[in-house]
Formats: structure tokens, sequence, C-alpha cells
């Protein structure tokens, strides 16, 4: 089940909602966790157990590691939690990646290969092994009081607004919420609007800017083009931003209408005017988790430069392995990492004395290259592409008009799309406060209560245009399926 269905915006959400608000208080969380495993268990029936047993482990070792705080036994209970959960993650979503890569070097051997059956990959594993490390380690560190309550726990590694595709939220951020949530009808009312500009965000944008990305890196090496080759990874890098910060949105209002205040995941990354402001913008989450319980445990920037450089290139190249076991994954987060170090060599400080357009146009440059990486299924795939970007394919190319992909749907949504990944909507939005300050005019009073009824038509009909592309069973593909 993902929020971009009938079934969940028609079926489960109501009935979830009704039922949290029919219920005392002391039950809503018991509530929220049987809606959750009921959510996860809809696709992933027989591995909801897993995520059970995941949850019912570091619950125990939370209570064990609390109850060694002081000791020298802590830091071993903090090892074991570290290795039951990596453990847990790399048996389902790398064991079938290391069986091929070896497989791979016995045939080259000639000691033949090794043959078991196919590992599945449940949704949603990164995501809920990532929390339940945060909620260990965060009591090891004495940042966040260890649950007593089990429910609580349960509940804060599977809470199905963010289970399946984040943000990542770490313990210590929820911990209080998780039993004093406080639910009111402005933060009900701001949850319904963030739901609704992420479901436009994924439907609207991300769906139609999927078709010719999908249709593109499809294509043949020698059918493609240049032209077409850009505008694949134009509607690639504006679908995964738009894919991802759609399902944040829609994860952060969630929770508001449950009484949770998540920490945003996306500040308009593709402004940006450095590879490190790129990170620091781009699946926040995720970055600040590396940097939190990786990065800085590694020593961070505190020890030589050398070193420096070897965690951050370990920190990215574990990134991009946390996105998908595949080496195009892996070289992906690598070559992040590496633009990072070289920048802290000191090309970020010539950049910086560029034209802020030039200072864009490089890491929009950096960026969309490595979208072609991290979309590609093969390195020959990638380089091929990039070649053909480049305008080095071969003879052969051009057997593909741009025209068979460009219509005129395309290049609206191409427009919104590059519009809506700038904060120009927030300053108008801002602007808009104003009107309603202390001490403005009547006219401004006035103008401020037409944009208002405006702003509701607006959420009204996102929402009824996204009810109707789902209902006709337009395009609408789950990119996390391969996380």
């Amino acid at each position: 089940m993902v929020f971009s269905s009938p079934v969940f915006l028609f079926l489960f959400l109501p009935a979830v909602l009704g039922l949290h608000f029919l219920v005392p208080r002391k039950l809503r969380n018991l509530v929220l966790l049987v809606a959750s495993l009921l959510f996860y268990a809809w696709g992933e029936t027989f591995f909801v157990l897993i995520m059970l047993c995941s949850i019912t482990a570091n619950y125990l070792l939370g209570v064990w590691i609390d109850h060694v705080r002081e000791r020298p036994t802590a830091r071993l209970v903090l090892v074991l939690t570290v290795l039951v959960n990596i453990g847990l993650l790399g048996t389902f979503k790398y064991a079938n990646f290391i069986i091929d890569n070896l497989n791979v070097l016995l045939g080259w051997a000639a000691l033949g290969t090794i043959g078991v059956d196919r590992i599945h990959l449940p949704i949603g594993i990164s995501f809920f092994t990532f929390q339940a490390m945060s909620y260990v380690i965060d009591v090891y560190r004495g940042e966040a009081e260890r649950q007593k309550n089990p429910v609580n726990v349960a509940l804060y590694i599977s809470l199905f607004p963010q289970l399946i595709a984040g943000p990542i939220v770490r313990y210590r951020d929820v911990a209080r919420q998780l039993v004093e949530r406080v639910i009111d009808r402005e933060g009900f009312a701001s949850g319904v609007r963030r739901f609704i500009i992420g479901l436009g965000k994924k439907v609207l944008i991300a769906n139609t800017m999927a078709l010719p990305a999908d249709k593109v890196f499809a294509l043949a090496p020698d059918q493609l083009t240049p032209g077409t080759a850009w505008l694949g990874v134009a509607c690639y890098t504006l679908q995964i931003y738009f894919d991802f910060s759609g399902y944040s949105d829609m994860a952060i209002g969630l929770g508001r209408m449950f009484g949770l205040h998540f920490l945003e995941n996306f500040n308009f990354p593709y402004i940006s005017k450095s590879v490190r402001e790129f990170w620091r913008r781009w699946h926040i989450s995720l970055s600040t988790w590396f940097r939190d319980y990786l990065y800085v445990p590694l020593g961070g920037s505190r020890r030589t430069p050398a070193r420096t450089y070897l965690n951050l290139v370990i920190v990215f190249f574990l990134c991009g392995l946390w996105h998908g076991a595949s080496w195009t994954f892996v070289v992906w987060g690598i070559y992040h990492g590496v633009f990072l170090v070289i920048e802290r060599l000191g090309l970020e400080r010539r950049v910086e004395r560029l034209p802020r357009p030039v200072r864009h146009l490089y890491t929009m440059l950096v960026v969309v290259v490595g979208w072609v990486l991290f979309r590609s299924e093969t390195f020959g795939q990638a380089v091929a592409f990039l070649a053909s970007m480049a305008g080095f394919a071969g003879k052969a190319a051009g057997t593909q008009s741009l025209s068979t992909y460009l219509n005129a749907e395309v290049v609206l949504v191409l427009v919104a799309g590059a519009i809506g990944s700038t904060p120009v909507l927030g300053a108008l939005s801002r602007w808009r406060g104003t009107l309603a300050a202390p001490g403005a005019t009547a006219n401004q009073r006035s103008l401020d209560v037409a944009l208002s009824f405006a702003a509701l038509a607006g959420y009204v009909l996102v929402f009824l245009a996204c009810a109707m592309s789902l209902s006709a069973g337009t395009y609408n593909p789950f990119i996390y399926f391969r996380f």
C-alpha cells in the first residue's frame, strides 16, 4: 500500500483517522501500531514478521543497554546492536548482491558457482532498520530515555507515515511526542495541506516525468540522440526530487494529523551552489543520520585532513550502498564523496568566486551526471547514456525523435517542476503573510481573505486532479522498490 493509491486515500486513511480520534487517548498509540502493521502487511504479508523481530530485538537491546549504561558492558551491547541490525539488513538486502559477485569471481577462477534461491527485499527495511538503530544508540548516548512501553517502541519503528519511504526519524526527535502528542485544529489542517502538496508533487509532477524518463532510459544506446538523452535525464532529475520530496511531504503531513512533528527532509536542493550545499538540502534525514551516527564517530573533521577525506568517502560509499545493492549505487555514492573531498581541497573556494549562475550550473551538472549513474541498471548503460549527452554517440544514433517523448503535457510539467523546485512559491506565501500582519490596511486584509479562498480552492483542485489521475489508472511507479 502506498500513499498515492485509491485504497490508501479513500479507505485506509479515513478509517485510521476516524478510529484514532474515537478511541481514548491511552489507546491511540495501539491503534496507530495496529494500523501500521496492517499497512506494511498489505504488501509484505510474511515480512511483517521480520519487522516484528527487529522491533522485539531492539526493544530488548534498549532495555539491556539502559541497565548496563555505566558499565563497560554497555559498549559491547552497542556493538551487538549494530551487528544484529546490519546483519538483518545485510541478509535481506545484500545477500543476493554478495552471491552474484562471488559467482563472478568463482566463474573467473573456474571453481563453479553458488546456487541459492533469490532472497526477497522487504520494502522499507533500510528505513526501519536505521530507525531501530537510532533508538538504541540514543538510549546508549543518554540523549533519550529508554521507552518502558514496548508499544511505543514498536510504533516508533513501524509508524506507517514514514515506514516505507522516510524521512528517517531519529528517536530523540520524537521520543516525547510518542507519549505526549497534542493534536489541535490548526496542526491537523496544516497536515492536510502538507499532505495534498506532497500528493500533487508525486502524482501530477513525478508520475508525469516518470513516463518519458523511463522510456528514454529503456532505449538502446544506438537509439539515443543528445537531445533525447538530456530530456530523459532532465525528466528523471525532476521525477526523483518530486517523488522523494513528495513522499516526505505526505509523511510530514500525516504525522501532523496524528500529532507528530517530523523534521524537514528536503530544502530546495536544486538551488544549491556547491555539492556540499546540495547534501545539506537533499534527503536531510539520511545525510544527518550518517553524519551523527557514522561520520562523527569515525572522527569527523576533528582529525587530520587525510582522515577527514577518508571519512567522507567511507560515509558516501555506505550512503550509495544504502540506496541499493548495486555497483551503480556504490559508484554514485563514491562519486559524490569524491566531489566533497575535492571541494574541501580548494575547489569550493574557487567556485565561490564565480558568478552565482555559474556556481549553480556547476552543481547541477555534477548532480545530473550522478543521476545517470543512479538511474542506470549497469555501468554500460550509464557510460553510453553519458556519451550520448556529450554528443559522442555512434553514427547509428538518432533513430528516436525528441518529439516522440516531448509533448505539451511534458513541457508544461517540466516548467512547473523547474519553478516548484525553487523557493518561489514559499516567497509568495511569506508575502501573503504580511497582508494580515498588524498595521495592515483594509485593502491588504481584503486581499488576504481573497487569497485564502483562492489557496483553499487550489488545494481542492490539486486533490481532485490527483484523485482523477489515480482512478484513471495513469502511470504511478513506486521507485522505492529498488531501495
